[in-house]
Formats: structure tokens, C-alpha cells, sequence
């Protein structure tokens, strides 16, 4: 794996994202955990030992996947696919993030201020 320092961006997205559920739908919730199974698969890692995937929060996980995005150097074809479906899912996960957090904002009045 490599070193490596994140960036501001992914700083945001991994603040951004809850410890509690995202309301994803069933097939959003199955691309992003069988995206982490096959990372784990593929590269032999254990990314939340003694975790239930469905039990693993957003802001875990999308911390997790930035990491390994960010470190891991596939090696063969199997790598490559999972590594390579890596940035849809956290993608997902911070678009849903934000969704929510504009959501809860607006709800409560206050509107999102632009430069």
C-alpha cells in the first residue's frame, strides 16, 4: 500500500457522511457492499472485522474506501475490476450524504450560500 495525505475533498466527504443510515435504495445499498465485498475479495483484506456489512456506517465506510482508492495498486484483472468500481460507490455514498444534508438544511431554513 502507499502513504498517502487526503486531500481537502475527501476530508469534506468523509465529514460529510453520517454515523447513521443513508436512505439508499435497495439497489444502491447492494452496488456499494458488493463493491466493498469485492475489494476485500480481491485483495485479501478485512476492511470491518466482526461487522455486519449492513451494520457499517456511511462515514466508516466511505472513509475505508477513500483509503483503499487512494493506496491499494492492483496487480491482476480481479484488482483492477473492484479497484475500479471504488470511486462509483463513494461517489454514491457522498452524493446521498449531500442530498441529505441540503435536505435537513432546507428544512430548517437555512439555505445554502454560493460564492
Amino acid at each position: 500500500m502507499k502513504d498517502y495525505i487526503p486531500e481537502l475533498s475527501e476530508i469534506r466527504m468523509v465529514q460529510r457522511a453520517p454515523d447513521g443510515p443513508l436512505p439508499f435504495s435497495e439497489t444502491d445499498k447492494a452496488y456499494i457492499l458488493s463493491c466493498l465485498s469485492d475489494v476485500e475479495q480481491a485483495f485479501g483484506l478485512n476492511g470491518f472485522p466482526g461487522v455486519q456489512p449492513e451494520k457499517i456506517t456511511p462515514k466508516s465506510l466511505i472513509r475505508q474506501l477513500i483509503e483503499w482508492w487512494r493506496t491499494l495498486e492492483p496487480t491482476n484483472e480481479a484488482q483492477a475490476d473492484a479497484y475500479g468500481r471504488m470511486p462509483g460507490a463513494i461517489r454514491l455514498i457522498d452524493t446521498v450524504a449531500t442530498w441529505v444534508e441540503e435536505l435537513e438544511a432546507a428544512r430548517a431554513g437555512r439555505g445554502t450560500q454560493t460564492i
